[in-house]
C-alpha cells in the first residue's frame, strides 16, 4: 500500500509511519519540521518519502500530491493526523490567534488533504481516510472549547465523508484516543516542559506506538469491512461526574 501520514514529524505521526514500512508498505510522510522528516527517512529508508508541507497551505498540498514520484502517486491510505491544540485558558481568556490556528490546522488542514486525495481514490475504486479525532471531540472539559470544537468536526466530517463515498470501495474512519503522552502537552502549554510532564505524572497514558498500532489494524482490515469509529483511553482515564456549580 501506499500511506500518506500527516503530521509526521513526531508523536502519531512518526509511529505510524515506521508502523507501516516495517510491514513493507510505501510512505508518504508531511509535516512542518524538515530535519524532523529528513532523519525519518535516514531511518526508514527509501520506502519512505518525505515531504516538507504546511497542511494549512491548500495550494502547497495540491502541489504536494501533484508532484509526488510515480510509485508513491496513488494513495491507498490517508492517515489525517496533523494537527494540535493551543492552551487551555477560559473562552473569554484565549488567544483569538490560537483558536484561529487550530481551525487553519485540525479542519481546514484536513479537509484540504481529504479534498485533494479522495478523488483518485473514488477513480481507483479503493482507498481508506483514516482520521485522528479525539474523546475531546464527544466530551467536554474545561479549557477545551475551539480545540474540541475542531475534533467534533472531525467526528462529524468522517461521518458525512463516508455517506459520501459509501458503495465507492473508499472507507472512512475516525480514531479518538483520550490521554497519551507525545508532544501533543508540550505544543499546548507552549514548551513548557515541566507542565507538560505534570499532566502525565503517576498515570499509565497512552503512547504513539498504541495508536500507530491501532490505525495499521483499521487499514488492514478486510475491503468489506469499515471501522467507523474508535475510542480508546488508558485504563486510568475515565469519565467524571457533571460539574454542578452552586451558590454559596
Amino acid at each position: 500500500m501506499n500511506v500518506l501520514v500527516t503530521g509526521a514529524t513526531s508523536g502519531f505521526g512518526a509511529a505510524i509511519a515506521r508502523r507501516f514500512i516495517t510491514e513493507g508498505h510505501r510512505v508518504v510522510a508531511t509535516g512542518r519540521r524538515r530535519e524532523r522528516l529528513e532523519a525519518l527517512a535516514a531511518e526508514c529508508g527509501e520506502r519512505l518519502h518525505a515531504v516538507a508541507l504546511d497542511v494549512r497551505d491548500r495550494a502547497a498540498v495540491e502541489a504536494m500530491l501533484s508532484g509526488l514520484l510515480p510509485a508513491f502517486a496513488a494513495i491507498d491510505v490517508l492517515v489525517n493526523n496533523a494537527g494540535l491544540a493551543l492552551g487551555l485558558k477560559a473562552a473569554h481568556e484565549t488567544d483569538m490567534a490560537d483558536w484561529e490556528r487550530m481551525v487553519d490546522t485540525n479542519i481546514k488542514g484536513l479537509m484540504y488533504v481529504t479534498r485533494a486525495v479522495t478523488p483518485g481514490m473514488v477513480e481507483r475504486g479503493r482507498g481508506h481516510v483514516i482520521n485522528l479525532g479525539s474523546v475531546a471531540g464527544e466530551w467536554p472539559y474545561p479549557g477545551g472549547n475551539v480545540y474540541g470544537g475542531t475534533k467534533a468536526f472531525v467526528r462529524q466530517f468522517s461521518l458525512n465523508l463516508r455517506a459520501d463515498l459509501v458503495g465507492r470501495g473508499v472507507r472512512v474512519s475516525n480514531i479518538e484516543p483520550g490521554m497519551a503522552e507525545t508532544e501533543f502537552s508540550l505544543v499546548r502549554y507552549s514548551g513548557d516542559a515541566d507542565k507538560a510532564a505534570s499532566i502525565y505524572a503517576g498515570t499509565t497514558p497512552l503512547s504513539a506506538d498504541d495508536i500507530a498500532e491501532t490505525v495499521y489494524w483499521i487499514a488492514t482490515r478486510p475491503a468489506h469491512v469499515n471501522i467507523n469509529t474508535i475510542s480508546l483511553m488508558p485504563e486510568c482515564q475515565a469519565f467524571s461526574a457533571f460539574t454542578v456549580k452552586r451558590s454559596s
